[in-house]
């Protein structure tokens, strides 16, 4: 049964409650309660007198210094070595901060940092249709940096999703206006400048606040249906260009020789040239020191002459003919003979036996010689 039925008064809870019959409490006695204890806190009337407004008074400054010294202390922030940071007021820029430890109003300014130091990557890959309307797979991948934060975070809503985008664009435009055999082979590098100057011909009008370091062509390939055919291509072509290099190769060390052949010609050919001209010189000279001796005794020069060159011409041979005054014989010496002889002799007998042998024969040819002589030198006297 409830407590609140008729005829049930002793139930009731807010009544008989410590012997006595009381109702529920009044809520305007508990918030009156409620604001004499607050204002007692704070320096309004309490049942503790003047010591209670004191104690109020020094815990309000309390907590004022310590809201201000967290203010303060909550507005200190640091700025990275490769950052800048990029400060907005009320939501507004304001401007850009430095590297290193700052200060900002809390709950006034916000900071953004941005790295603009570190290099980025941004791979773009996928099938793309050719100028003769082949199909090849094109993996491209460009490397930039940030060099103007504001335009960075406020030209655009998202600066790195624009850049892939525009790379995906410049790299479709270059690969459609290429023949696929360049693509794949000697034509990549042009690729490659062609994608990195149509790519900042397309972000320059939005001022991403970036700047394009370098592109990299990391791999393009045809369809896997025809990769072998386009291997073999490439490899006849990779052949062609090494043939070339090997045969400019040969050249490069035929040349040199060559040159250097014509160069030894020419400088024979000039010691030639001067060797002539100084045997005539010579020859001029001679003749003009021999003139006046001819002209003041002409027979006896004519014979020192005729003696000289008969000279020159018997010191080339072996052989000697001596013409017996008096007679009509003419002795024959064969000095290369008798040399010959002197020399197999030598080579048949041992060492020993070759030096013994030496002195032997010098001694006895020597006389055979010299009494020929004397029979020719009497025979004439």
């Amino acid at each position: 049964m409830a407590w609140n039925e008729p005829g049930k008064d002793d139930k009731d809870p807010w009544k008989n409650k410590g012997g006595k019959n009381q109702g529920p409490p009044d809520l305007d006695d508990l918030l009156k309660d409620l604001s004499n204890k607050v204002g007692g806190i704070f320096g309004g009337k309490s049942s503790g007198g003047g010591s209670g407004k004191s104690f109020s008074s020094i815990g309000i400054g309390l907590i004022l210094i310590v809201a201000v010294l967290v203010y303060v202390f909550s507005g200190f922030y640091t700025v990275k070595e490769a950052e800048k940071g990029i400060v907005l007021r009320f939501g507004q820029y304001a401007g850009t901060v430095e590297p290193g430890l700052r200060w900002k109003w809390t709950f006034i300014e916000r900071i953004i940092p941005v790295d603009i130091q570190t290099t980025r990557d941004l791979p773009a890959a996928g099938f793309m249709l050719t100028q003769d309307e082949n199909v090849v797979r094109v993996e491209m991948q460009i490397q930039y940096r940030v060099v103007d934060p504001r335009n960075y975070i406020f030209s655009v809503t998202n600066a790195d999703d624009s850049l892939s985008q525009s790379l995906d664009s410049a790299l479709r435009y270059v690969v459609g206006h290429a023949r696929m055999d360049d693509i794949l082979t000697s034509g990549r590098e042009k690729v490659r400048q062609e994608v990195w100057t149509e790519l900042e011909k397309i972000i320059e009008p939005y001022n991403l606040g970036l700047i394009i370091v370098d592109v990299n062509f990391k791999d393009a390939r045809p369809p896997e249906e025809v990769k072998d055919a386009f291997d073999d291509a490439i490899a006849a072509q990779e052949d062609e260009v090494r043939f070339l290099r090997e045969a400019e190769a040969y050249a490069r060390g035929i040349e040199p020789r060559a040159r250097g052949r014509v160069k030894r010609m020419e400088q024979e050919a000039l010691a030639y040239k001067q060797q002539t001209v100084l045997d005539a010189e010579g020859e001029v000279a001679r003749f003009e020191k021999l003139l006046p001796e001819y002209q003041a005794a002409p027979d006896v020069t004519r014979q020192r002459l005729y003696i000289s060159s008969m000279e020159k011409v018997y010191s080339n041979t072996s052989k000697v003919m001596i013409d017996v005054e008096g007679g009509n014989n003419m002795i024959y010496l064969p000095l290369d003979k008798i040399m010959e002889q002197q020399s197999t002799v030598q080579r048949r007998m041992p060492q020993s036996a070759t030096n013994t042998g030496n002195s032997t024969n010098t001694t006895n040819t020597a006389p055979s010689i010299s009494g020929r002589s004397d029979r020719f030198n009497g025979g004439r006297n």
